[in-house]
């Protein structure tokens, strides 16, 4: 399948963004989630290495750019409707901005967030 057969199979929502969950590739471990658009799923296929759309600063967002904390592409999988990818991915350093292994560091216990992963040092 070529890259742009690809990007048929990826339904993108009214923005032309698909969410992207960034998941440890030998441990299984769920890293963060963000997204991505057509030019990032096609740059991020084409160098391996992930690269996202940041919807915040409107531009793309190669992981790791200012914190060397780099993504590299194992496997993409689209889901069965096709409006989720899941990213298989070799994850240099923490992969949250809080310098944290993953983004997902709190978890709802006895009706409080509690703190379950504290930042790298």
């Amino acid at each position: 399948m070529t890259t742009p057969e690809i990007l048929g199979e990826i339904t993108f929502n009214a923005d032309g963004l698909v969410p992207a969950i960034a998941q440890q590739h030998d441990s299984g471990e769920v890293l963060m989630m963000a997204w991505m658009n057509a030019e990032s799923v096609v740059e991020t296929l084409e160098t391996g290495r992930v690269c996202y759309w940041s919807r915040s600063r409107g531009k793309l967002w190669r992981k790791g750019e200012t914190s060397g904390h780099v993504q590299s592409l194992i496997e993409m999988r689209v889901d069965c409707d096709g409006d989720t990818l899941l990213l298989l991915i070799e994850q240099t350093g923490p992969a949250c901005h809080t310098n944290r292994r993953s983004c997902f560091y709190r978890a709802a216990r006895d009706g409080a967030l509690a703190t379950i992963a504290e930042p790298v040092t």
